[in-house]
């Protein structure tokens, strides 16, 4: 599908990437781009794959102690002896966040890292600033029609129509670790609410504390143990009906 080759150079490789877009799309590509150089992504102790739906603290510090660690294969051609982690979680938490900063702000001799999100709006802006951003941004068309139809309900048909977009999975079995996350389904809604606000508000019914509050359960629903649902819900309850 070619969506981030375009932006990885074999001869200038980035220290750390951030790719927005679903992992299953976007693994298979890195994948092919590593047997390019040459590097093995079997059976070879210096790349790491790590599948996770929330990366918490106790990640972070792992992961810092791996990528410290001395490589195993020794430099034999341009590209041997790199170490190469692929990260991929539906939410990273802000303590995680804060814990990698100088690391990835400070970079790792022949260690390269591949961290892909389904959205890098629930990332800290200096957290994201240590990376090489490649953010295809995903097709909100379903998104922006649902919330069209959102802003011109009732409280109740708002209310009905969240419990059916947050249904809880149980995200602890492995085999659920491919569903996006409530978290991620949130913020995905939230950012099509917001832009279908700012094209239909009118002015004499615009309030700035609506995207205000907005911006409230963004950070909210970045923080672990918060409750998509509730926090969604909340929203349903600041938007004006704006049914014609």
């Amino acid at each position: 599908m070619n969506l981030i080759n375009k932006h990885l150079d074999k001869n200038n490789l980035h220290h750390a990437y951030l790719i927005e877009g679903k992992h299953e799309e976007v693994i298979s590509e890195i994948l092919e781009f590593m047997k390019s150089l040459g590097i093995k992504t079997t059976g070879n102790p210096d790349f790491f794959q790590i599948l996770l739906d929330s990366f918490k603290i106790e990640d972070a510090r792992n992961l810092k102690s791996f990528a410290m660690e001395k490589g195993f294969s020794s430099a034999l051609s341009a590209q041997a002896g790199k170490k190469i982690f692929i990260i991929c979680a539906n939410s990273f938490l802000l303590e995680a966040q804060n814990t990698l900063l100088k690391m990835f702000e400070e970079p790792i001799d022949n260690t390269h890292f591949f961290l892909v999100v389904p959205d890098t709006g629930a990332l800290l802006k200096t957290f994201i600033s240590r990376f090489y951003l490649i953010s295809p941004r995903p097709d909100l068309g379903k998104e922006l029609k649902e919330a069209e139809k959102f802003i011109t309900m009732t409280l109740q048909q708002r209310i009905n129509f969240l419990q059916a977009l947050l249904l809880k999975k149980d995200l602890e079995n492995e085999e659920e670790i491919n569903a996006e996350s409530n978290s991620s389904k949130a913020l995905k809604f939230l950012n099509a609410l917001e832009t279908v606000l700012h094209r239909n508000m009118p002015k004499t019914v615009f309030d700035i504390r609506c995207f205000e509050h907005f911006f409230k359960v963004r950070e909210f629903l970045r923080m672990p143990g918060s409750s998509a649902k509730n926090l969604m819900e909340s929203v349903a309850i600041v938007i004006p009906n704006l049914k014609n």
